[in-house]
């Protein structure tokens, strides 16, 4: 399983999915959003760990695809595609682990928060950048509060 931006490892006891969109920073976009659906689908139907992470390329996540988010309207922002998907990251049946090795941005750090646990190096660095735009972190970006958990 592989495609729209994610590279798929199956293992018998977890499944690590790997964002490769290095040219884009591992930005999120629509393809994105429905490869990360694709995967929830195959957790809940067959539970195991999730392991996330950003790949070799030292970025976890640098937030949405800007250039997308300019072609979308007010019905795509209402449709509110980033934080069904984060939330549905939330409500699996087994852990999920966010390996983040450098910079988790906008909806990157929202999508590492959306993980059960999130395993750091000394490189990784979440913020919120979309406050300088004028944009609200709507897809979850709240980090989950100390202790928090299923």
């Amino acid at each position: 399983m592989s495609g729209g931006g994610l590279r798929v490892e199956e293992h018998p006891d977890r499944l690590v999915v790997t964002l490769d969109r290095p040219e884009k920073r591992n930005a999120i976009d629509a393809d994105l959003i429905a490869a990360l659906h694709e995967v929830c689908a195959e957790l809940e139907a067959r539970p195991r760990l999730l392991l996330l992470t950003g790949g070799a390329e030292g970025i976890f996540a640098g937030g949405a695809d800007i250039g997308q988010l300019r072609e979308r309207g007010r019905l795509d922002a209402l449709a509110a595609i980033n934080s069904a998907a984060f939330a549905r990251i939330r409500a699996l049946p087994m852990p999920s682990v966010a390996a983040v090795d450098g910079p988790a941005l906008g909806g990157g750090a929202e999508l590492a928060y959306a993980c059960d646990l999130r395993v750091c190096t000394a490189h990784a660095v979440f913020g919120q950048p979309e406050v300088r735009l004028g944009i609200l972190a709507g897809a979850g970006g709240d980090p989950p509060a100390a202790g928090a958990g299923r």
